[in-house]
């Protein structure tokens, strides 16, 4: 098998090139720069790594127990996160039974002759809890990936009840960028220190800290240094910044807000897709180089600085921003 680019195999795989850098970060996966080849490549081996990577995913396996299956041969780690996750799910499938047995039941009330709609009474309403009985629940013995592929698409369609509207004001913000290998990481902890040596967590406790692609890396064949990453966090409108560091105006804008724990990048393609169908909303792309005006903001910046790597692993959220207008 030939060795294929990181654009190459974000296209196979539908997966996003931020995706595959941070499951290398994270070292879940592993590319190669070959001698004479500006390219960041992916053999045979990772290839049906990202593919395992992938299914699991699909199952609703967190990544960080992915790692804790893919990097071990302990069968007995893999059979006790499986269990775990089988217990949620089966406690998920007993509530929403629940919810569509009771809703059945309203059903079948209102389609009686003369019914009255007086179903939400206590009375009422006990009655019918009382009357459920617990439906069982029967799997296909034998299921296929075309199966999988359908409920995951099912799953993972985002609604109005799982996205924020939000305005962000403008704001005045220091920005850092590098561009090449592990970007994230190296901007990371320049701010890092930027925010411990200029005491910002005094100065403005209230700061806050957003990232995005820039420039974004996705182009079909590119090399293994066109991706970069942009930090900023918000400062005092007349605070000075230091070398490698600009200060800048954020115009602020109506977003779309979804939160996502660190690493489940690939939900930015669950939000651009109810971006896409909104029957009020559109989208209102911006820089392409930029991630398209699409922002991440890191939840609970004041404490993050306060964690180990190790804690931010777990603890991390982000909101995936996307800016929306109203629709004409």
């Amino acid at each position: 098998m030939e060795l294929q680019t990181i654009s190459q195999v974000s296209k196979q795989f539908k997966i996003s090139t931020r995706t595959l850098r941070y499951y290398e970060q994270i070292g879940l996966i592993n590319s190669s720069i070959k001698e004479d080849y500006s390219y960041r490549t992916y053999d045979e081996d990772t290839v049906l790594r990202l593919k395992q990577i992938i299914v699991l995913r699909k199952l609703r396996i967190p990544l960080k127990s992915i790692a804790d299956i893919l990097l071990t041969e302990n069968t007995a780690k893999a059979i006790e996160v499986f269990q775990q996750n089988l217990i949620e799910i089966r406690d998920e499938i007993t509530s929403l039974t629940t919810i569509k047995n009771v809703i059945q039941s309203f059903i079948n009330r209102l389609n009686i002759k003369n019914a009255k709609l007086q179903l939400l009474d206590d009375e009422g309403l006990l009655e019918i809890v009382d009357s459920l009985t617990a439906s069982k629940i029967n799997f296909k013995e034998k299921m296929t990936m075309d199966d999988l592929n359908r409920a995951n698409e099912k799953l993972n369609k985002l609604t109005d009840r799982d996205v924020r509207i939000i305005y962000l004001p403008p704001m005045t913000v220091a920005s850092v960028c590098t561009v090449g290998d592990t970007p994230e990481t190296k901007t990371g902890n320049l701010l890092f220190t930027f925010i411990k040596d200029s005491k910002l967590p005094e100065i403005k406790p209230d700061f806050r800290h957003f990232g995005f692609n820039s420039p974004d890396g996705s182009n079909q064949g590119g090399p293994a240094d066109d991706h970069g990453y942009e930090r900023w966090v918000t400062i005092p409108e007349k605070m000075e910044v230091p070398s490698g560091f600009v200060k800048k105006q954020f115009p602020g804008g109506l977003y779309g807000a979804h939160m996502i724990p660190i690493g489940a990048f690939e939900e930015w393609n669950w939000l651009y897709e109810w971006a896409n169908n909104h029957n009020k909303y559109e989208i209102a792309w911006g820089d392409p180089a930029c991630m398209h005006g699409c922002i991440e903001e890191h939840l609970d910046a004041f404490h993050h600085y306060l964690w180990s790597p190790e804690e931010c692993d777990k603890k991390l959220q982000l909101d995936l921003l996307i800016p929306i207008k109203e629709r004409k």
